[in-house]
């Protein structure tokens, strides 16, 4: 009888080992020091529509972009190493005025994966920027 706890023990002491060893292989290294600032090509699908963007975001959490024509300015904050608000510096539009916040989700050497949403709406948007410079 004391044989077959023991048993069981060790069965489920490996199993969480093999969980716990394969998760932690599995986590997204993520680098995103190399996107605080440069010039970046962005696209987003919005309901089945392509829109793209470019923006320059400077050392002096600065990123203006163009977009449809426009060319718009942000104050950049930085929340932590891979999350940041943005905040419109000239809205011309009161929806406009809202902050962005933007978190980014996965990296590789020259492109970062990103989701967005105003600050406090719940509908988030994902979305692939790629360095150009």
């Amino acid at each position: 009888m004391m044989m077959v706890v023991i048993s069981k023990i060790r069965s489920f002491s490996s199993l969480l080992f093999i969980i716990l060893f394969s998760y932690s292989c599995n986590q997204i290294e993520r680098n995103c020091n190399l996107f605080k600032t440069g010039k970046f090509y962005s696209e987003i699908n919005y309901d089945g529509v392509l829109f793209s963007s470019t923006f320059t975001r400077n050392n002096k959490n600065l990123q203006i972009e163009k977009f449809q024509g426009k060319i718009d300015s942000s104050k950049v904050r930085w929340i932590n190493n891979c999350e940041m608000v943005l905040s419109p510096i000239n809205p011309n539009k009161l929806s406009s005025k809202k902050n962005i916040l933007i978190k980014i989700l996965t990296t590789t050497d020259t492109s970062y994966s990103y989701e967005y949403s105003f600050i406090g709406d719940n509908k988030k948007l994902k979305a692939i920027a790629i360095k150009i410079d």
